[in-house]
């Protein structure tokens, strides 16, 4: 694995040295807000604002146009689902909820056709030199980001299977940091589906 190489923790070591306040600071709100999330804490949402405007600001600078507009739609998301979690709460409904085989094949299909698109926009609009791999990453956290806002059991699937793709790409972008923050998130939300899954279960007994 690239991250295993020692070339990698050469470039690492080197960027911690050059490392800005801002690029820390996107490091930590991140971590910060993919674990509250996964605690169910709706704290989450105020949170990754502040880091979805960072990434904006990363991404954009590294060429990486497919996730910097990606943001843009976190940022609405982040602010919709804030709301429906206090709604949620105030309701005091069931708060997680799980999907079929029908759903799957949605959410699939979902993907499929963003990358598709996602990728010919980038090929063609842009100077980036991964307009698919990009497209890939930016459409399946797309359709994530959704399910995660209706408290969808496993919005956490999807996140483990897109931050373990965002590794090899940040790496290749020389994004050292990021790509350690994003090999740190897949072991957070794999912590995020086995509570929600423990929840999900207590809701259903």
């Amino acid at each position: 694995m690239l991250i295993l190489e020692a070339g990698f923790w050469q470039q690492l070591l080197q960027q911690f040295q050059h490392t800005s306040w801002l690029e820390w600071l996107g490091f930590i709100s991140t971590i910060a807000c993919i674990y509250l999330a996964a605690k169910e804490n709706i704290w989450n949402w105020p949170v990754s604002i502040l880091s979805i405007v960072i990434s904006a600001i990363l991404f954009f600078e590294s060429h990486l146009f497919g996730d910097f507009a990606l943001q843009f739609y976190f940022l609405f998301t982040a602010f919709y689902g804030w709301w429906f979690w206090l709604k949620k709460k105030k309701e005091d409904t069931k708060p997680v909820v799980s999907i079929g085989l029908e759903h799957w094949i949605y959410a699939i299909l979902a993907i499929a056709a963003l990358t598709a698109m996602l990728g010919y926009f980038l090929d063609r609009f842009t100077p980036t030199n991964v307009p698919y791999e990009d497209g890939f990453c930016t459409a399946m956290s797309f359709v994530a980001q959704i399910m995660l806002t209706r408290k969808i059991l496993e919005n956490w699937i999807l996140w483990i299977v897109v931050d373990i793709c965002y590794v090899p790409l940040l790496i290749y972008k020389e994004l050292n940091l990021y790509a350690v923050l994003y090999a740190i998130l897949v072991m957070i939300a794999l912590n995020g589906y086995l509570d929600w899954r423990k929840t999900y279960r207590e809701q259903a007994n």
